[in-house]
């Protein structure tokens, strides 16, 4: 975490960031767990708690809402999906085809998050040229 304006809103990527990767290694561990008798399929909390980070202000701007966020309070929380709920006679409730599908989405969603971090340091590397 980089402390100064100019950098909030790669704070917040970078957080975003964070909590795509511990979403990538619960997926993983739900594809791992598919035939492990009662395991309930895992799952990561964060967007919820950016969008209330984000409406929680007056302001109109995405800058602005940004520069008010409170990172300490974005950090990704898992949570058992679903607990009562079994797909098989075993009590498991991971379902393979959907983990792949969240695996491939959040994969996407991780890059995405890499690539604006990367291109919001390019923009402030010229800047500074």
């Amino acid at each position: 975490m980089i402390n100064s304006g100019i950098y909030n809103y790669i704070n917040v990527l970078d957080k975003a960031a964070d909590a795509s990767w511990t979403r990538n290694d619960v997926i993983t561990n739900n594809i791992s767990n598919a035939d492990t008798p009662n395991y309930k399929r895992k799952d990561i909390s964060f967007q919820g708690y950016l969008q209330a980070e984000l409406a929680g202000t007056n302001t109109t701007t995405l800058n602005d809402r940004i520069k008010d966020v409170e990172l300490s309070s974005l950090n990704a929380t898992a949570y058992t999906d679903m607990a009562n709920l079994s797909y098989r006679l075993d009590g498991n409730n991971v379902d393979i085809d959907t983990e792949n599908v969240e695996l491939a989405s959040n994969q996407i969603m991780y890059q995405a998050l890499i690539n604006s971090i990367s291109n919001d340091f390019d923009m402030i590397k010229k800047a500074m040229e």
